[in-house]
């Protein structure tokens, strides 16, 4: 039997077995990781770049640059290296495309940190589902590897 773990804004899930990993994404992003080898991999869902301010205790999953770095901890306490995975990138919707300026890009913001924090750590993306308009539903299968994403466009029912 299948356990499905609902990944929450925030949230990282890192592991094997008879799991499949779920989560929905608009402006956030999420990081799929899997290993051919060990049969494991992770994702997580990040709602923004970095925290502004000062560091309370530990690393919060909400935020780019501290899940991407939990991510890779997790890597490494498995015995396997970054570069040994399949990675990839999902999520960063425009939610509001005749909304404010650019700059308020939350989605574009978070796919450009993604891509950065993750060579910074040693991961090679071999493939992005990212920016558009509207949210994404995301599987991850931890028996097989297998990623299934499908894009909404925003106001359209599913």
């Amino acid at each position: 039997m299948v356990r499905d773990v609902y990944i929450q804004p925030g949230e990282i899930f890192f592991g094997s077995g008879a799991v499949r990993l779920r989560t929905l994404l608009g402006s956030c992003v999420s990081v799929v990781l899997w290993h051919d080898g060990k049969r494991c991999g992770g994702m997580c869902h990040f709602m923004l770049p970095s925290r502004s301010g000062s560091r309370i205790s530990g690393f919060d999953g909400r935020y780019a640059d501290e899940a991407i770095a939990i991510l890779r901890r997790e890597v490494v306490a498995s015995g396997t290296r970054p570069g040994e995975y399949r990675t990839a990138i999902y999520g960063g919707g425009n939610m509001f495309p005749d909304g404010p300026a650019p700059h308020f890009d939350v989605g574009g913001r978070n796919v450009y940190a993604a891509k950065s924090l993750l060579g910074q750590h040693g991961f090679l993306v071999e493939k992005e589902d990212v920016g558009g308009r509207g949210y994404r539903r995301l599987t991850l299968d931890l028996r097989t590897g297998q990623v299934h994403c499908v894009q909404a466009a925003s106001g359209s029912s599913d």
